[in-house]
């Protein structure tokens, strides 16, 4: 007679909760659902438990002898083998500030005694998911690292490594950009044939890196001599899209100046985090909207009055709620656009009646920050999406307004060219230091860490413009003298070239 191989469970979750009824129910339906559960009623011996053998998840009480929830939760997060563990809380305790505090430990979700079955299992599915997904980014981010040490150590045996390397190499000249070698690793990734590569540009083969970036490449080989890490997409011969990371070193070979080009595929790795990034930026949502109805509730006075030190902690209690949705919104926003999931609707606009709405818009803002602000609109027809044009002209007008101070002046313009037209948002504020010129439009790209914090804002606005604007074929750039402002430029193409 044969046993059965056991199955192995789907997770292991740790449940801590003084009450046996509790613990009996969740470790009952848990099982059930294919879950390895492990009970302890005290904090003391869910930590030790907890460090014996780290569990994929944990359901915590709060109110509990000796140690509460919280203080495990913080001991849990302070323990390098438990600081990643997603902790969930389980307490018949429902004010707001108790959940505030929940969060702010270290929980990843609060549910409310009695609970219910159903919600318990979904959000620890949910959690689940979550935790496997960052453990997928940590390995692909792993692999990445190793493979870019080990090229290092193989440039000493260059020339025995190179045809073998999994890595697509190409090797260029400088000055005309010719292929004058490529390995296997590359003719894969490319779908080009040798002949087909060698003695042809990369313009020749519309491989997708654009005028502009090979501009910059060439730039900053001149300068340092190599360029690490540079993201890019690589348009293959069948016309899809790959996205490398590009690192180039300036080699001699033969005498002659080469550029020495070596791609690393992570395509699977961004889809793996734009996946992450939207499944955390929806699952924040829920709670989100929670904690904003009941702050607004305790605003009211319907619960209670509240004494001032209680009104100071809710107002930045909703300050950081609000601040938090926001970044939540601008992260799916730029996600949907990113992946095509947020289609461009053009119409024919005239530039002149979009930016006196914009002006219109943000003109309250003005007021309560006491800057004038100048319209020079111009009247042209461009093809554009004029809600997302408006988004832009907002995001720009409301930076200019927050970085200026009070008395001075933010002016919005329009000129003219023959096939396209300028756009110019200005202002008097402190300025942009040159070398944050380009990184402020990248995601998170801040020319202080403390704007977010104390202007409001998430650091996504200006790379939400920017998608914006290149999805309508058009530029944007910034320039800027420290002490006296900054601008803001916009190229959009006229419809029509009228």
């Amino acid at each position: 007679m044969y046993s059965q191989p056991l199955e192995k469970p789907k997770a292991n979750i740790l449940v801590i909760d003084d009450t046996p009824e509790n613990l009996y129910l969740l470790a009952s339906m848990l099982t059930e659902q294919g879950y390895k559960v492990r009970s302890v009623t005290k904090g003391t011996a869910g930590l030790r438990g907890a460090q014996a053998a780290p569990p994929d998840l944990i359901l915590l009480d709060i109110n509990m002898p000796e140690m509460n929830g919280y203080e495990v939760c913080q001991c849990l997060k302070n323990h390098a083998l438990t600081s990643d563990i997603p902790v969930i809380f389980i307490s018949a305790m429902n004010d707001v500030l108790d959940k505030v505090k929940a969060f702010t430990v270290g929980g990843v979700d609060y549910i409310t005694k009695p609970f219910q079955v159903e919600e318990v299992l979904a959000r620890v599915e949910n959690h689940l998911t979550i935790r496997s997904l960052q453990k997928q980014l940590q390995e692909q981010n792993t692999k990445l690292q190793q493979e870019i040490i080990e090229r290092q150590q193989a440039e000493e045996k260059f020339a025995k490594a190179f045809r073998s390397s999994p890595s697509p190499i190409a090797i260029t000249t400088l000055n005309e950009g010719y292929f004058i070698e490529v390995n296997s690793s590359f003719l894969k990734i490319s779908g080009y044939s040798l002949e087909e590569i060698i003695g042809h540009s990369v313009a020749d083969l519309k491989l997708g890196i654009t005028p502009e970036q090979n501009a910059n490449i060439w730039q900053k080989l001149l300068e340092t001599g190599s360029l690490q890490n540079q993201e890019i997409e690589l348009r293959t011969k069948s016309g899809e899209f790959r996205i490398v990371l590009l690192s180039v070193e300036l080699i001699d070979l033969e005498a002659k100046q080469c550029v020495l080009n070596i791609f690393h595929d992570i395509t699977e790795r961004k889809r793996l985090e734009n996946e992450f990034i939207s499944l955390v930026s929806h699952e924040l949502r829920t709670p989100l909207t929670s904690l904003i109805g009941s702050l607004d509730l305790l605003g009211t006075g319907q619960l209670g009055t509240l004494t001032v030190k209680g009104q100071q902690i809710l107002n930045i209690a909703t300050s950081n709620i609000e601040r938090l949705n926001r970044l939540v919104n601008d992260i799916l926003d730029l996600e949907r656009m990113k992946s095509g999931k947020i289609a461009m609707q053009p119409l024919p606009c005239n530039i002149g009646d979009l930016l006196i709405q914009a002006a219109e818009a943000m003109q309250a803002m003005a007021e309560r920050s006491q800057i004038n602000l100048v319209v020079e609109p111009a009247t042209a027809q461009i093809l554009a999406d004029p809600d997302r044009i408006l988004q832009t002209l907002t995001n720009l007008i409301g930076n200019a307004i927050k970085f200026s101070q009070a008395g001075g002046t933010v002016w919005l313009r329009v000129k003219l060219q023959t096939n396209y037209l300028q756009i110019e948002v200005q202002d008097q504020g402190r300025g942009i230091p040159t070398h944050k010129l380009q990184s402020i439009f990248e995601r998170f790209g801040q020319v202080d860490a403390s704007d977010s914090r104390n202007k409001g804002g998430t650091g996504l606005g200006l790379a939400i413009c920017r998608n914006i604007v290149e999805q309508h074929h058009g530029k944007i750039w910034a320039e800027s003298t420290l002490g006296q402002g900054s601008s803001f430029y916009i190229i959009l193409p006229l419809l029509n070239g009228a």
